[in-house]
């Protein structure tokens, strides 16, 4: 059975047919927040609910790279090779030095704790642009249950060089997955609030971005198969989506052009490998990997994630 939903001829010029869809890690309980780091040819993701971070290389497969991880969420690297990461425990954003030591970013926005800080995208410039939905203070399970300060569920962008968080977009029930265009021109941004009311769309925004910030919003594509949650751009400009029946796969003008059937909800994806061309996906209790056309926008300099 192809692993293959065609909709498109466009969509052939991504994917290899004979390509199999490998299974490289599993036994985890919500697998979240992979990104890849070429210098160490390492992919990190987060187990949320188990409070670690895995790695996984060729070499070695999967392995913990920080346990106590406070319930960490999406994942990123900035342009000098660091990583920085969403916590539900630690209603934070933080950055990973390169001597391992970890530089708190955002706990704050405009005086009130954030809520649960869940994915997270560098701009070249090294703003760092971040969601911070509700999921990691509605319980115990990936965070730590508590009573929302902020307003609502915003879109924030910390400056260049670090400083306050700003929000930059109050559009969504529950923002989620973001990233850029490949010139960065455009924002692109998941609405997973359907995952507790049904009556919002799963639908995916774009943005173009304004220097500092955003401007009028519109709707892009609607996930025909759960909710998007993590999102990436190859380096054509096309939109990969996680969905609950795997990946959709969103050309820039919107058309779906296809899907890779995965036999777990997806949540997350990003591109990697030695050439960028292989697919990482989390999906609920496991690491998948698939060989693609297709690669991060921005591989091989530095704004590949």
């Amino acid at each position: 059975m192809s692993i293959y939903d065609r909709r498109d001829p466009r969509f052939r010029a991504l994917i290899h047919p004979n390509a199999g869809l490998h299974q490289i890690g599993s036994g985890f309980e919500w697998a979240e927040g992979p990104a890849w780091f070429p210098a160490a040819q390492m992919l990190l993701f987060s187990d949320i609910p188990a409070h670690r971070m895995m790695r996984w290389t060729a070499q070695t497969g999967c392995s913990i790279f920080r346990e106590d991880s406070g319930y960490s969420n999406g994942n990123t690297r900035d342009p000098q090779g660091r990583l920085v990461t969403c916590h539900h425990g630690l209603r934070a954003v933080t950055r990973t030095e390169h001597d391992g030591s970890l530089t708190t970013l955002a706990a704050q926005g405009q005086g009130r704790r954030l809520n649960s800080p869940n994915d997270v995208v560098v701009k070249a410039d090294g703003s760092v642009w971040f969601t911070d939905p509700t999921y990691g203070i509605l319980s115990d399970l990936e965070g730590y249950k508590a009573a929302p300060e902020q307003a609502g569920s915003f879109v924030w962008r910390i400056p260049p060089g670090g400083g306050a968080p700003l929000p930059v977009c109050k559009d969504f029930t529950q923002p989620n997955g973001l990233c850029f265009s490949p010139d960065e021109s455009l924002l692109y941004i998941a609405e997973s609030g359907s995952s507790h009311d049904p009556s919002v769309p799963p639908v995916i925004r774009v943005y173009d971005v304004a220097g500092d910030g955003l401007g009028q919003g519109r709707d892009f594509a609607t996930v025909d198969a759960g909710l998007p949650d993590g999102i990436r751009c190859d380096a054509a400009g096309n939109l990969w989506s996680s969905a609950a029946d795997g990946v959709h796969v969103f050309a820039p003008d919107s058309t779906l052009l296809g899907k890779i059937l995965v036999p777990e909800v997806v949540s997350n994806l990003c591109f990697g490998g030695p050439r960028g061309n292989r697919l990482f996906i989390t999906a609920t209790t496991s690491l998948y990997m698939l060989a693609v056309d297709a690669c991060a926008a921005g591989w091989p300099g530095q704004g590949a994630v």
